[in-house]
């Protein structure tokens, strides 16, 4: 893996909210990533999260429809898949998230495999960090292509710098692309960039950054393997995202989300 991040790449990063790194991953560990996520999914059987029974596609309601036709989202593959966890866990990955971020720790909030199938909606513009369970504006990303990301199936788009300006109020995901510009009309006139890369590259954004994804207007499928970060230190903010019933009620706003077991702590400058 290309791990060694350069002082200029940091600055732009920390510039434009997003970066992207070429032949992140070798050919030979390309392989080893793709063999590891079609082994995970194949094992969820369709499941959302590893302890909860949500399935794609058992809506019949016009919204569920063209919502399950984004993507297929599977997420905490690292709990149920020993090669998945090795990947996940590995703290090279922490190291650049923190270096990216200026966090002093790095903690898994949860992985994600999101999966453009053929000829799949677009992904609107929208945020990451309001979802989470945790506040932080140093909060980040890495999204790796485990297929080449083109414009034709589904790449991604930044909107540079926006990270600067948007809060953690959620104005979600909706079918219309410029439905956030209705809570952020002062950045609807910014220019977006794309992100088109290989399979092996990879980029990393950060939480607060307006992102999205065309349409996969192909056969084939665009496949990525996704990870979100989680500066350690940070408290629940009594938004449930992911965490179970169960791990709700056991928190309180303000708690620590230091549960080894839910969000390792995979890298720490300490």
């Amino acid at each position: 893996m290309r791990t060694e991040l350069t002082p200029q790449a940091i600055a732009q990063y920390q510039e434009d909210g997003f970066l992207v790194v070429d032949d992140f991953l070798s050919p030979e560990e390309l392989a080893t990533w793709r063999i590891a996520l079609d082994e995970a999914v194949e094992k969820r059987k369709g499941n959302k999260l590893p302890d909860r029974k949500e399935v794609y596609g058992k809506g019949d309601d016009a919204d569920k429809s063209y919502y399950d036709n984004v993507f297929d989202q599977l997420i905490n593959l690292w709990m149920d898949n020993e090669k998945m966890r090795e990947l996940m866990l590995d703290e090279r990955l922490g190291k650049m998230a923190a270096q990216l971020s200026g966090a002093q720790g790095i903690r898994i909030w949860h992985d994600q495999a999101l999966i453009k199938k053929p000829w799949a909606n677009p992904t609107s513009w929208h945020l990451d960090t309001p979802y989470w369970s945790f506040s932080d504006r140093r909060a980040l990303s890495i999204w790796v292509a485990l297929d080449d990301a083109t414009y034709e199936n589904g790449c991604l788009f930044f909107i540079p710098g926006s990270y600067r300006q948007t809060t953690f109020e959620n104005p979600g995901i909706g079918k219309n692309m410029g439905a956030i510009f209705t809570t952020y009309p002062e950045l609807k006139g910014n220019k977006s960039v794309a992100a088109p890369m290989k399979a092996g590259s990879c980029s990393f954004h950060n939480g607060l950054t307006i992102h999205g994804a065309h349409a996969n207007m192909t056969p084939g499928y665009r496949r990525a393997m996704t990870c979100a970060y989680m500066p350690d230190g940070n408290t629940f903010n009594g938004i449930p995202n992911i965490l179970s019933e169960e791990e709700v009620a056991r928190l309180q706003p303000g708690d620590l989300l230091n549960n080894e077991a839910l969000n390792p702590l995979i890298y720490s400058e300490r």
